[in-house]
């Protein structure tokens, strides 16, 4: 018997969406963090996930892994999504590597049935859509031709990052913080022997601990949490409140103002999301009142 979606009914489904919101907010400083390091992309990778293990090891304490397929599942693909969108920060712009990450919808899409065993509604299927026509207002004007192999590795990282939705949500709530543990641990022990020697100034050290500490670590342990009450395709496009910030932070940091095709595109992205969970939450509440 397959699962049924995760949905608002959940009396913790309200918090989940806090928590993935709270998630993205934390996820769209990784930009100009890695943007900010004079480090090669794999020891940015390695010592980030390295000290996001520790810090869910402390709070873990006694981590209780099954190793499941779907544990498996998730822990690959977490090392693959973190490790591919440093290397594809540093080889593209910040901008068209969060972008394009977020074709993880569409990834989502075709793998949910297969992997989550969930059915897809029409409103998902109209919020996909119009969160990919969002996301191609971007492209438009912000994808580099000479920056394709960066691009390309951000697709893959797209992929990658349904995958930890999908395989961690299959997981139904069953360690699922353990397999983001064990992703990060993954993620050092592969770029391990890529360590480059860096300084140990106050800049580079504090642009680390943030990245460790907040952007991966607390991040993921509230993500991992939400998982647990909002379904793997909501959790993938509440998330993409991550690529709006990103250009926000930008500015703030770095001086570069958005586009009117940018906000133009984000304005999209963001109403996907709206309407898709008004759409949804219309559709519930005379379900609910009938029982």
């Amino acid at each position: 018997m397959s699962r049924k979606p995760a949905s608002s009914a959940d009396p913790l489904h309200a918090r989940g969406v806090l928590a993935l919101v709270l998630t993205a907010i934390l996820w769209s400083t990784g930009g100009v963090f890695i943007k900010s390091l004079p480090l090669e992309p794999l020891t940015i990778a390695g010592s980030r996930s390295a000290i996001a293990a520790v810090v869910m090891l402390m709070v873990l304490r006694r981590p209780q892994p099954t190793w499941s397929g779907y544990q498996w599942g998730s822990i690959v693909s977490y090392a693959a999504t973190v490790i591919l969108f440093v290397v594809a920060t540093k080889l593209t712009t910040a901008a068209n590597a969060i972008f394009l990450q977020y074709t993880a919808p569409i990834w989502v899409a075709v793998f949910s049935w297969v992997i989550a065993r969930e059915r897809l509604t029409r409103i998902d299927a109209l919020a996909i859509l119009l969160v990919m026509a969002g996301m191609s207002v971007f492209f438009v004007e912000q994808v580099d031709v000479g920056s394709l192999t960066g691009n390309m590795i951000a697709v893959a990282s797209g992929v990658a990052f349904a995958g930890v939705a999908l395989f961690m949500r299959a997981q139904r709530g069953t360690s699922t913080t353990e397999s983001i543990l064990l992703g990060n641990v993954l993620t050092a022990v592969v770029c391990l022997p890529f360590l480059s020697p860096f300084p140990l100034t106050l800049p580079v050290m504090a642009n680390l601990l943030a990245l460790g500490v907040l952007q991966l670590g607390v991040s993921y342990l509230l993500y991992s949490w939400a998982l647990k009450h909002v379904s793997a395709l909501e959790a993938i496009l509440l998330t993409t409140l991550e690529p709006l910030l990103n250009p926000v932070w930008v500015t703030l940091f770095h001086g570069e103002t958005p586009s009117v095709l940018s906000m133009v595109g984000g304005s999209i992205v963001v109403g996907a999301v709206v309407l898709r969970n008004v759409l949804n939450s219309s559709r519930l509440q005379p379900q609910a009142s009938n029982r």
